[in-house]
């Protein structure tokens, strides 16, 4: 199970953290990730992180303006938003890599709104 918290209005320029916490069986985790989905549009790739090494791959949309990281003991991955855009206004989900290198485990998303 994935839970996302974090999210919010913001305006632009602004920065929010969004976190999601995983519970369950995480052992066989190869790496969690971020997606987003604008009104309107399809789920797209934000970034990703390899829970065995830390590597980290991003959109670039976002690249210089997002940050991923994660906590292996509190099983739980970030995703630091800065200089945000009104573009960047969507409902993020969270989502892991379990047993294989497809997203198959989501969670129910947060809604990140940024003002002009």
């Amino acid at each position: 199970q994935l839970v996302e918290s974090g999210g919010g209005l913001v305006q632009a320029g602004g920065s929010l953290r969004l976190s999601c916490a995983a519970s369950g069986r995480t052992f066989n985790t190869y790496a969690m990730g971020w997606f987003r989905q604008a009104p309107g549009k399809e789920r797209d790739f934000v970034a990703r992180v390899s829970w065995s090494d830390g590597s980290t791959n991003y959109a670039d949309s976002v690249k210089g303006r997002f940050t991923i990281s994660r906590d292996n003991a509190k099983k739980t991955v970030y995703l630091q938003l800065n200089s945000l855009k009104p573009e960047d206004t969507a409902v993020y989900y969270c989502a892991a890599q379990v047993g294989g290198f497809t997203f198959n485990y989501w969670g129910q998303g947060t809604q990140v709104t940024v003002s002009s």
